[in-house]
């Protein structure tokens, strides 16, 4: 808009577009609640006061807020599509997310991002996108691109990428890894997020060194303080299987508070359309004895402050009138939401909107090399190296456990909680199949399978027995890609992603409806948590400490390096 327009407004001398008329703004500056009428004219808030406009909307004493920010999310992980995505949290508050797509990345690479932007114009959410910096994340997987730091500088032109995501490979960065350090160097002057769980001491001093400002991996309140003290922002984490926000709520005061933020990072349709966002987020921290404004002040302001995005995340003149109005200080629940001074969404739905029907065409992203095939363990002794689930965590624990055999073979022990873990690799057709066991998944016969597997999204599937294993893997493969639940030779339930073996291409409540299928038939299947396909997703990061599998083997996270199944 003409800036001449918007201070004729701000002046009283023309009539805004719309009056927000007896609100109770929140001033997440002062942390003030000021009755208010806020004017707005075209996408922005031209003052606070009485002013003359051309439409009036009488709040009838409701309080007005900023629109939320999620500091760091993976859409991929919705398994939807952004313009769906905006369809469940825009209703919810968020009218800003910054994300990460490093999930379709690691199979499309170039391709995979630009698709995401593509698919996140025209839609009631602003999308912006941190470059992927570890794609692959490690040399100890095979995934469907690699993307160097030429290959990241040719994002740097568009107008929605900020900057450099999320650092994994923390011991690339300390130990100066040259690759990790020209992608750091070439996206000098924009902000870097940071990915370092449990780093200290020395090593974090020269993590930070790099210039890498943010972490949304601290578990504990100690971890948190020694960050924060550091210089670091920490984005406070509630995740579908990282639930951290209750654990670290004590690290909020007047000191810390404008240091941190909120972020969902990974969740899936069942909890974003249940629970929430960002808005379950703030209701959360203010039910455990954060002040309100604060809670909203880590939703808004610091966000917008730390990706330098100053024309939102406060209620003032010249910022986007993104606003959300609600009646309960204390739970904040969305009944209008406003983006760019139009109304996106009333009463918990969507205003529907016009997006033009562009076609896109992604190449094929399941290449399996079937002719070997097999979850055959041979005994080379009994005392094995297992990977320890822990609920709502996705570090895990680094277990030597004695399992049984059977005609040779090393097999599952479900009366032990002890299932068979495979990681097929679906990118190149290598033929890598990684093998190894896991404990805390609950199942006590079947198998589940899904080609959501954090970062480099090959098949991987955990199940008692082989065959209910194959099962499982060869049902989401004629699907291009999904999750299912298996017994023997029957597939129990199905959820297609044929979008990069992602992304579904059906509406979310769709989505959803499936999702709860599958998860009803692994509880069928003996499982007892959350969501045991998220906490499989997670059992092939070698990022995350302790123990995890990829296609080419098991990783010792702590040791950032493969090691053998048998820990003889």
């Amino acid at each position: 808009m003409e800036l001449a327009e918007l201070i004729k407004v701000a002046r009283g001398d023309e009539p805004a577009d719309l009056l927000l008329k007896n609100a109770k703004v929140v001033n997440v500056f002062t942390g003030d609640i000021e009755e208010t009428h806020v004017a707005i004219v075209h996408s922005r808030i031209a003052g606070l006061g009485d002013y003359q406009a051309h439409e009036v909307m009488d709040l009838g004493g409701r309080y007005v807020c900023p629109g939320f920010i999620d500091a760091h999310v993976h859409i991929e992980s919705a398994m939807v599509p952004p313009y769906e995505f905006a369809r469940a949290v825009v209703p919810r508050g968020t009218t800003t997310v910054v994300a990460d797509p490093h999930e379709i990345a690691n199979v499309l690479g170039l391709e995979g991002i630009r698709y995401m932007l593509e698919t996140a114009k025209y839609n009631p959410l602003s999308v912006y996108v941190m470059a992927p910096s570890c794609v692959p994340a490690t040399d100890m997987e095979t995934t469907g691109a690699a993307l160097h730091w030429y290959d990241l500088q040719t994002l740097q032109h568009e107008p929605y990428v900020l900057g450099l995501a999320e650092m994994m490979n923390f011991p690339g960065v300390v130990n100066g890894v040259p690759e990790v350090l020209d992608k750091l160097r070439a996206f000098q002057g924009h902000v870097k997020d940071g990915h370092a769980p449990g780093l200290a001491g020395k090593g974090l001093m020269a993590y930070i060194a790099a210039n890498i400002g943010s972490d949304h991996e601290c578990t504990t309140v100690e971890e948190a303080r020694q960050k924060l003290g550091l210089g670091m922002f920490v984005f406070l984490r509630e995740a579908t299987n990282a639930r951290n926000l209750h654990d670290l709520l004590p690290v909020v005061n007047a000191h810390t508070s404008r240091r941190l933020c909120f972020c969902t990072d990974d969740r899936v349709p069942a909890d974003l359309l249940d629970e929430g966002h960002i808005d379950h987020m703030v209701r959360v921290a203010i039910e455990e004895g954060v002040d309100p404004i604060t809670a909203i002040r880590i939703a808004t302001l610091n966000p917008s402050e730390y990706f330098h995005l100053h024309d939102r995340g406060a209620i003032a003149p010249s910022r986007r009138a993104d606003l959300i109005v609600f009646s309960d200080l204390r739970a904040p629940r969305a009944e209008l939401v406003y983006r760019g001074g139009k109304l996106a969404a009333r009463d918990g739905q969507v205003i529907p909107w016009e997006r033009p029907q562009r076609p896109t065409v992604l190449r094929s992203s399941m290449n399996v090399d079937w002719s070997h095939m097999n979850f055959r363990i041979a005994a080379d002794g009994r005392q094995v190296r297992v990977i320890g689930l822990i609920p709502d965590q996705i570090i895990t624990e680094h277990l030597i456990e004695e399992l049984p055999t059977w005609d040779g073979e090393v097999v599952a022990a479900p009366d032990r909680d002890i299932l068979k873990m495979a990681v097929i690799e679906r990118h190149l057709a290598t033929g890598n199949v990684g093998l190894g066991f896991v404990k805390g998944l609950g199942l006590q016969k079947g198998a589940i399978a899904s080609t959501v597997a954090h970062d480099h999204h090959n098949i991987v599937v955990a199940g008692a027995d082989d065959e209910s294993m194959f099962t499982a893997v060869q049902a989401i493969a004629a699907t291009w890609g999904g999750m299912a639940t298996a017994y023997g030779d029957t597939v129990l339930a199905q959820l297609p992603l044929p979008i990069a073996g992602l992304m579904s291409d059906q509406p979310i409540e769709a989505v959803r409806r499936q999702m709860d299928e599958v998860l009803a038939a692994a509880r069928q299947l003996g499982s007892p948590l959350h969501d045991p396909f998220m906490a499989l997703s997670f059992l092939a990061l070698p990022v995350i400490p302790s123990l995890k599998l990829t296609d080419r083997g098991l990783v010792d996270v702590d040791r950032f390096q493969l090691v053998s199944l048998f820990a003889s």
